[in-house]
Order: structure tokens, then sequence, then C-alpha cells
């Protein structure tokens, strides 16, 4: 009877160890595609779509405007370095980025890093990041205009008349995107 005892305090002990590492890498399990966000509220940007437009500081100190990029489809994904399933997607992003940026195809992270440039800079510069990377910390009011982000990464298509057409929370394979991009690309 002591070793029954036993086994469920052990039981109840991992699961709660493994839903505290879940947490701690910012995992959500894989879901499915959430409903994109409301249009943007009237005065928005003339001729953008649905996806609400910022103005965002990249880690060299320049700015970057998403409706600069209408007439593109853009992969807009939510990240942080410390991010093991962000971490896993960014090769991916930067050969689909190499491979379709000049069939119209941008990516834009959003790095949702406290530590700003100082963190993502050498990240950028390590993993050979290709396409551009904005500061998104602290930018409450831009996760909840897209929804709120629950969980990284979170990641948008966008299509060309700045319309997001999908919402991933979650990993997902190259192989999803590339599908994705490809239809709207017309390729």
């Amino acid at each position: 009877m002591q070793f029954l005892s036993n086994s469920r305090i052990v039981s109840k002990y991992l699961f709660i160890v493994a839903a505290i590492l879940i947490a701690a890498t910012g995992c959500k399990p894989s879901a499915t595609v959430e409903k994109p966000p409301a249009p943007p509220p009237s005065g928005s940007t003339a001729g953008w779509g649905n996806a609400p437009d910022f103005t965002l500081s990249t880690p060299e100190g320049s700015t970057l405007t998403l409706s600069s990029y209408k007439g593109s489809v853009i992969i807009l994904d939510f990240w942080a370095t410390w991010c093991p399933p962000c971490r896993e997607e960014i090769p991916d992003f930067v050969q689909l980025y190499a491979q379709y940026k000049n069939n119209g195809l941008v990516i834009v992270g959003v790095s949702l890093d406290s530590d700003g440039s100082s963190a993502v800079q050498p990240f950028i510069n390590a993993q050979g990041i290709n396409y551009p990377i904005v500061l998104g910390y602290g930018e409450k009011d831009l996760m909840d205009r897209y929804g709120g982000i629950t969980g990284i990464p979170t990641t948008f298509i966008i299509d060309q008349k700045g319309d997001i057409v999908e919402k991933y929370v979650g990993y997902r394979s190259k192989d999803i995107f590339e599908g994705k991009i490809k239809t709207l690309l017309g390729l």
C-alpha cells in the first residue's frame, strides 16, 4: 500500500514538473489555425487590409513600417531568442526568405526579448537571419491588436492587400508556410 501511495505522489510531481517546463519554454500546444483579428479601427492606413499596421525600431536603430510591404506576401512572426520552438522555426524562415524574396515574400520577425537589441542583434548575427527584425517587447497594444499573443511563436500570413489570411500559434514546419505562400504568390 505504501508503494502505491508513493507512486501516486511521484506521478503527481512529474505532471507538475512537466507543466512547469512547458510554461517555462513559452510553448503552447499546437493549436489549429485561429481566427484572424477584427479589421482595424477607422483612421487606419488607407488601402491596407485588416492586419494592424505598426512602425517599430530595428535592432540597428532604424524603423520599419509593416504597411510599406503592401503588395508582398508577409510572414509576420512574434518570437524570442529564448524560445526553443521559435529558434527551431528560424532556419526555415531563413531558407524561405532566400528562396522566395524575389517572388514577393517578406518575413518580419517581431522580437519579444526584454533585453532588446543587446540580446537580439548577436542572435541575428549568429543565426544568419536574412530578413527584417523589429523590437516588440513592451508593445502590449500591438499584441492586443493582433488578437492577443498567448504563446510564441505566433505567426501570421498576410496577403498582398494587407489582410491576415492565417494565424498559427506554436511551431509549424517549413512545408506549412511554403504551401501557403506559394499559393498566395501564384507559384
